[in-house]
């Protein structure tokens, strides 16, 4: 991607954020270079502040990350589209969006991974999930196939509610697993799709 920062006086490109999964349009920032980069290495929407003068992470104080899925320029490359899964409200005044829009899409597995995302980024006495990614690939596995073997024992019995609550664990630590692989939901998804051509 080779952006053309020098089309504005400041050097900064402008950034439109939109959700992922619902197309709307969460907020407005601005890039340089260096923000560009850090959003591409930590795969969490990084601006630079025309009032503070700084590179920042969004969510960095609220915890309400903007969880990059991909990033586009547009046909002038002087202009990115930052689609991305936003954990909590994106304006800082507490609305879904900066421009005062409601934006609910419901839970779904690709939030899920974003959440993964998130607790990753907190320190191990704080998230089981850290802890656990922590121990390796063996652990993480190991705990899958624990899940597994209780999801079947729970299948014979007819306590829906246990079945459904293995089924969920075992979901969670299936993502986690993938992403300790490194690959995502996307990634299996996509191999189902040639499967069915």
């Amino acid at each position: 991607m080779n952006l053309d920062y020098s089309k504005y006086a400041d050097g900064l490109v402008p950034a439109i954020v939109q959700d992922a999964k619902t197309s709307k349009v969460l907020m407005l920032g601005f890039v340089n270079e260096e923000a560009l980069k850090v959003t591409q290495e930590t795969g969490k929407a990084t601006f630079y502040s025309r009032s503070q003068k700084k590179i920042w992470t969004k969510g960095e104080t609220s915890g309400n990350f903007l969880m990059v899925t991909e990033v586009l320029s547009d046909c002038d490359n002087d202009t990115l589209l930052i689609k991305a899964n936003p954990i909590g409200p994106t304006c800082h005044k507490g609305p879904d969006t900066c421009f005062k829009e409601e934006n609910k899409s419901g839970f779904s597995l690709e939030y899920l991974e974003t959440v993964i995302e998130q607790r990753l980024s907190e320190s191990p006495e704080k998230s089981y999930t850290r802890r656990l990614f922590d121990k390796g690939i063996n652990k993480i596995a190991q705990k899958v196939g624990e899940e597994a073997v209780e999801i079947v024992i729970e299948a014979k019995d007819n306590d829906d509610d246990l079945f459904i609550n293995e089924a969920a664990d075992l979901m969670f630590h299936y993502l986690l697993l993938l992403k300790a692989k490194g690959f995502k939901l996307k990634d299996v998804i996509k191999t189902l799709e040639g499967r069915h051509k």
